[in-house]
C-alpha cells in the first residue's frame, strides 16, 4: 500500500473545514515529455516556497503533485505559525554551539517573516490572526519552561514570548486543564490551505508550471529523468519536497523522516460560546506528547486537533478520537455538534528537527519538519532554490541540524517507532 492513496481518492482534498471554504483552482495533468531546468515534487508548502523562488529568479521550473496542491499536511494542519524548531534552543547550543544555534534561530525568524512578506506580494489572505499559547498540563512544567522563555529574552533578544501563570493563562483558554505557560504574541495562526493555493497561484503568476495528478514513479538521479503515471520530464536540477509521502523515492532519505496521523475537527459555529473558551483568539498548543493544539476559525468554530496513530490507515471513527481529547480541555462543549472531521499525514525525525540534504550535485531533499512546517517548510524550500541558484549558504546552515536514521528496516521501522511512541505517550499520565 503507497501513503499516498492509503486514505484519500484520487485528487480529492480531505473533507476538512479547509477545504470546504477554500476556493479551489486546478491545474493541469502532465501528459507529454517536457523538458525544465529544475523539477520539483511535491505541491505542499516545501516545493511551492522553491517553485516561487526560481521562478522569480527567472528558471524554468515544473512542478508535479500526485494529487492536488496542498493536498497533503500543508492542507490539512492546525494553522499554526509558530516559532523556531521543534527543539529548545538550549539543546541547540549543546549540540552544535550557540554561534550556530543562533543562526538557526534567525533563520526560524527569518521563515515567519518570508511568509508575510510574500502574502502582501501576492496579496494573500491567509486569515493571520495574532499569538500562539503553550499551554502546561502539569504544574511542575512551569519553571522550566519561564526559564526557557527568559532565555529566549535574554540570550536571543526575543522579547515577543510572555510568561504567564494559572490565573494569567485564563485569559487566553478557559480550561481547568492548565497549570500555567506562555504567550509568543510574535507568532499566530493561519489558514493553511488558503496559504498553499496562494503560493501556487504567485508561482504561476511568477513563471512556474504546476501539473496536478501527476505521480511520480522513478527518478534516474544521474540522468535527471522523472518518470510520472503518464510522461516523463528531463531535468537539470531536482527538489524532492514530498515530507512523509517520500517512500521510496529516497530510500536514505526515508530512513530518517517518519510518518504519522494526527486528526482534527471543527465543531459547529459556536458564536458567542467561541470567545468564552479563547478569549485572546489565540492558538494554542499544549505540552503533552500527544499534543493537543487548536484555535478558533473566522466563523467561530473550534478547530480541534488531538490524537495519533503510526500505521497507514486512519481510525474508522475519527470524531470519536478527536472529540475526547476535544472535552478533556473543554468539557463544556459535550452538546457541541461536529460539522467535519478530517486526518493527515506529517512527517517526523527522531529528534524533531528537520532533514535537509543534497542527495548529489542534481539533486535536494528536505522533510520532517515534526509539527513545525508552517513557517519552517517554504523557507526550506527556499533555501534550496537558492542552491541551484549558486548560493548554497543557508542549504549550509540546515545541513547541519543533527539527524539520525530509525532503526530497523522498512518493514521494521513502523513497528520499532509505533512501540517506541506509544511507550512515550504514558509520559501523559504522570
Amino acid at each position: 500500500m503507497h501513503l499516498l492513496h492509503a486514505n484519500d481518492s484520487v485528487g480529492q482534498h480531505a473533507q476538512s473545514w479547509y477545504n470546504a471554504t477554500t476556493q479551489h483552482q486546478h491545474y493541469p495533468q502532465l501528459q507529454s515529455p517536457i523538458d525544465a531546468e529544475v523539477c520539483v515534487i511535491g505541491g505542499g508548502y516545501t516545493g511551492l516556497g522553491a517553485a516561487l523562488h526560481l521562478a522569480q529568479a527567472g528558471v524554468n521550473v515544473v512542478l508535479l503533485e500526485a494529487h492536488r496542491v496542498g493536498w497533503g499536511a500543508s492542507g490539512r494542519n492546525g494553522g499554526q505559525l509558530g516559532t523556531g524548531f521543534n527543539l529548545h534552543q538550549d539543546t541547540l547550543e549543546k549540540q552544535l554551539g550557540k554561534p550556530q544555534a543562533m543562526k538557526l534561530w534567525q533563520f526560524c525568524e527569518d521563515a515567519k517573516t518570508n511568509i508575510q512578506t510574500i502574502c502582501q506580494q501576492y496579496d494573500i489572505d491567509i486569515e493571520y490572526a495574532p499569538g500562539v499559547v503553550s499551554a502546561l498540563h502539569r504544574k511542575r512544567f512551569v519553571a522550566e519552561h519561564h526559564a526557557y522563555c527568559n532565555k529566549l529574552r535574554d540570550d536571543y533578544g526575543y522579547e515577543q514570548v510572555e510568561t504567564l501563570d494559572k490565573s494569567q493563562l485564563e485569559a487566553h483558554v478557559n480550561s481547568p486543564r492548565y497549570f500555567g505557560g506562555s504567550i509568543d504574541h510574535g507568532a499566530g495562526h493561519i489558514h493553511p490551505l488558503k496559504l498553499a493555493h496562494g503560493l501556487a497561484k504567485a508561482a504561476t503568476q511568477a513563471g512556474a508550471s504546476i501539473y496536478e495528478l501527476s505521480q511520480v514513479k522513478s527518478i534516474d538521479y544521474q540522468s535527471g529523468n522523472i518518470t510520472t503515471l503518464q510522461a516523463k520530464i528531463n531535468a537539470k536540477h531536482i527538489i524532492l519536497a514530498c515530507n512523509g509521502y517520500i517512500d521510496e523515492l529516497d530510500p536514505k532519505f526515508s530512513k530518517r523522516v517518519f510518518p504519522i496521523n494526527n486528526f482534527m475537527l471543527a465543531t459547529e459555529p459556536l458564536g458567542e460560546r467561541a470567545l468564552e473558551l479563547l478569549p485572546s483568539n489565540s492558538a494554542v498548543a499544549d505540552s503533552k506528547y500527544v499534543v493537543n493544539y487548536y484555535r478558533l476559525s473566522k466563523d467561530g468554530r473550534l478547530l480541534f486537533g488531538g490524537g495519533e496513530n503510526y500505521g497507514y490507515k486512519f481510525p474508522v471513527d475519527m470524531a470519536r478520537t478527536v472529540k475526547r481529547a476535544m472535552l478533556s480541555v473543554f468539557p463544556q462543549l459535550h452538546d457541541c455538534k461536529i460539522d467535519y472531521t478530517w486526518g493527515g499525514t506529517l512527517a517526523i525525525t527522531a529528534n524533531r528537527l528537520p532533514v535537509v540534504r543534497q542527495v548529489n550535485e542534481r539533486c535536494f531533499a528536505a522533510g520532517g519538519y515534526s509539527g513545525h512546517g508552517v513557517a519552517l517548510s517554504s523557507m526550506t524550500g527556499r533555501a534550496m532554490a537558492n542552491a541551484i541558484l549558486g548560493d548554497s549558504s543557508t542549504l549550509k546552515l540546515l545541513e547541519t541540524l543533527p539527524n539520525r536514521p530509525f532503526p530497523g528496516g522498512p518493514k521494521l521501522r513502523p513497528a520499532l517507532q509505533a512501540m517506541a511512541m506509544t511507550a512515550a505517550k504514558t509520559l501523559d499520565f504522570f
